[in-house]
This record gives structure tokens, sequence and C-alpha cells, in this order.
């Protein structure tokens, strides 16, 4: 089946522009599994998401053990081994994929709508989701590659930098837990932890699907309905408690022999479908997220060559996800570079953007919001965040009329309630011990 995997990546090449407002359409499967759908028939492509709440903070004392559990689904099911499986995608030119955040986990199929090859790709994609029988030498190999990569990550002080970032900043809440995992958690880690996490999360009632291609609703509706019924009812688990700000706020050196310093600051910000979002995403842009048209740019790299990069952004997720700050620079300019950010945040707070900003800042989001939606797979990332967060379906609809309704006065009155430059984790990583 070269010829369908060559057809496949021709379709990844061509894809072209949607509507900037593509029409989602929602429903809810005989076993309760909520559905969104955009149908985009220009190309005969299909790309299927499937969120658990299943991210790292599902971890518990083991932190890892959901990257590692997805990092497993495809070596083996009850009737293929992992040879089998990657000959089953490849010889329909379909794609499979696994990503663990934070928050939630996917597992994505990519496949050409054709009956005959879809069916393929969507039959081993049920059954990796469903029927995996982890076997003991893949769990070895991969937990060995996490604990190689674990190490290489201690070996980088920008890794160094946001795991201490996080750490300070969460303290015992599951978002303070790596992803990845640590040493002492990936060598405790058993298959019979893998096979739990497994069976407790990856089940219906913790599900939501997103489908977007070729088809129409009709055969949407039989797809999900067949994930859905495949996949055991099982439980929702209880949701995880929101972090608690800490105070005082911690100013953590962490030396490293290294000529940059990696500074990380910030503090928690907002959940996923705060009213306050849009504001705060606008105000921001002007702030560090605008690249070399923020306040942070201008300042830190251009007026005083701190730093060749310095960015801000906030990050929602299902509590409140943090808002980060950072930057590198020289090991001997990192406390001014530290202190001249705080400082340009602090002011921004106070005092909030001018007209002709926050003029440019709409204009630069509103005009580049339909590259963030140009390809199916894009679309297939937004309607997932919308399903998994529970956000109006109106979502890629409103976006820009919500970005275009924020006034300076929002931003000055959001940022001044959000924000506090005395309550944020500095963090620094570089540079000779001071002992």
């Amino acid at each position: 089946m070269r010829f369908a995997a060559c057809l496949l990546g021709l379709c990844v090449v061509l894809q072209g522009s949607v509507s900037a407002a593509p029409r989602i359409e929602q429903w809810h499967t005989e076993n309760s599994v909520r559905t969104l759908f955009v149908a985009a028939p220009e190309l005969p492509m299909l790309d299927i998401g499937v969120t658990f709440d299943a991210g790292s903070g599902r971890d518990a004392h083991l932190p890892g053990l959901s990257l590692l559990t997805h990092s497993l689904l495809n070596t083996g099911t009850r009737e293929l081994d992992a040879d089998a499986i990657a000959e089953k995608f490849e010889d329909v030119g379909a794609e499979f994929g696994t990503g663990v955040k934070l928050d939630r986990s996917s597992i994505s199929l990519r496949s050409l709508t054709d009956d005959a090859l879809l069916e393929q790709a969507l039959s081993t994609y049920i059954a990796v989701i469903t029927q995996p029988v982890f076997p003991e030498k893949d769990f070895q190999r991969l937990r060995n590659q996490a604990l190689t990569a674990i190490k290489d990550e201690q070996q980088r002080p920008g890794s160094i930098a946001s795991k201490a970032f996080y750490r300070a900043l969460y303290g015992d809440h599951p978002y303070a837990q790596p992803v990845s995992g640590d040493e002492s958690s990936i060598q405790a880690l058993t298959l019979e932890d893998v096979r739990e996490f497994h069976g407790q999360y990856l089940v219906a009632e913790n599900a939501v699907i997103a489908i977007v291609g070729g088809i129409d609703t009709g055969r949407a509706r039989q797809i999900s309905e067949r994930i859905a019924s495949s996949l055991p009812r099982g439980i929702r688990p209880e949701p995880i408690a929101p972090p608690v700000p800490r105070f005082p706020a911690q100013d953590l050196y962490i030396p490293y022999p290294s000529r940059q310093s990696h500074v990380y600051i910030g503090q928690l910000g907002v959940a996923r479908g705060d009213p306050d979002y849009f504001t705060l995403y606008t105000g921001n842009y002007i702030l560090g997220g605008g690249g070399f048209s923020s306040r942070l740019m201008k300042t830190v790299r251009v007026e005083l060559g701190l730093s060749y990069s310095v960015y801000s952004y906030f990050f929602p997720l299902k509590s409140s996800g943090p808002y980060i700050l950072g930057l590198q620079t020289h090991v001997d300019q990192a406390q001014q570079a530290l202190d001249v950010s705080l400082e340009t945040v602090e002011a921004f707070i106070r005092d909030g953007p001018g007209e002709e900003e926050l003029e440019l800042a709409k204009k630069s989001i509103i005009g580049g919001f339909p590259l963030r939606i140009d390809s199916n797979r894009d679309i297939l990332g937004y309607l997932s965040m919308i399903a998994y967060y529970g956000l109006p379906l109106d979502y890629l609809e409103s976006f820009s009329g919500r970005i275009a309704a924020v006034t300076l006065a929002d931003i000055r009155e959001a940022f001044g309630r959000r924000l506090h430059g005395n309550q944020m984790v500095r963090v620094v990583v570089g540079g000779p011990n001071k002992e």
C-alpha cells in the first residue's frame, strides 16, 4: 500500500485554508461520550483524536506513569505484536500517535477516507487503545529509555529550570510533577501500575472524541459510536483539587557550570474557560507574547541587550495554570535581567498598555488567527480542547470578536487583579556556586 502512504503525505502538503470559523457539530454516543466533528470535504483524509482525563496530573505518587502507559499502547494487542501493528498502519498510509500533558492525554489517528483503508486503520487504532497487552520486554525497554531521557534532562539547564519552576510554584500539587517523571518514580514503576492506570483512566466515562475530515456526519457518528462502545464504561475520576498560591513566593538559585543562565519568573495564572482569558491573552501579547513588538523584548533585548529572546504567556489548565516569563542571559547579567523583567511586568500591571499598542496587538492576533486553524490537524487540536474543557461550541467563531472587544480598561483591571509582582516565583539556573 505504498500508494496510500504517498497519497496521505500529499494530502498533508496540499491542505488548504479552511474557514476561519469551521462549523462544529456535537453529539453524545450511546454511552455518553461527547463527540465534536468538523466536516472537511476538500481532501480524502480523516483525523481522529480521543482525549482522556489521564495526563500526568493523574500519576499520583508515580510521576511518569501516564507517559509510559501511553508509550506502551502500540507495543502489542491481543492479536498483534508491535511489528504487526506498525505494518497495519503503514500498509494503509495511516499515522498513529499519543501525547501526554499535565491535564490530559490524547491518542490520535490520521487515515485516508477510502473505506478499505480506513477500516484497517480504525480497527487497529481501536485495538491499540482498548486491548493492549503491555509486553514485559517493551516495558523494560521503554522504562530504560525514560531513565536515559531523564538523565539527559539533568544535564540541560533549561530543563532543570523548568522543573524547578513548577515545583516551586505548585509545591505538592500534581502539576508540580514532570510529565516524564523522575529517576526514583520510573525505577519504581511496575507493569501492574501500567495496567491499573490503563484500566482506570482510558475508559468511556473519562473520554471525549474529536473528528475532522472528508466524511459526512452519518459516517462520523458511526465512527465515534464504534470507538466509544469499544471502551469499557469505567468511572469518571474525581476532579484534581485546585492549586493553592504559595506564600511567600520562592527565589531559587541553582548553580550550573554554564555561560548562560536560564531565568523563569511567574505565578498561578488562570484556568481554561476563565472569563478573563481573552483580556489576559491580548494584554500579554503586548507585554511578552508579541515577539519583537512586545514590551519585554523592547526593554530586555533591544534597549539593554540582556537577552536574545524573552517571552511571557498564560498557560491555562483545568485548574489554575501558570503565568510564565522566561529568558536566557549571560550569568553575569542574570540578576539585572530578572530585575528589569519584573520591573517591566510591574509597570504594565500598574499602567497598562497604550492605545496604539492595543490596536497593533488586536490586528496581529486577529490577522494571524486563520493560520492557527488552517489544517485538519490544527482544527482537531481545538476540537479536543473545546470538548475536554467544556468550552462553548462557538469558541473558534467568536475568538476574533472577543479579542476585538478588549479595551485598555479591561486589561488594566484584569492584570491588576490577576498578577502580582511581589508574589512571583523566581528561578535562575546557571553560574557558580555562591557558597
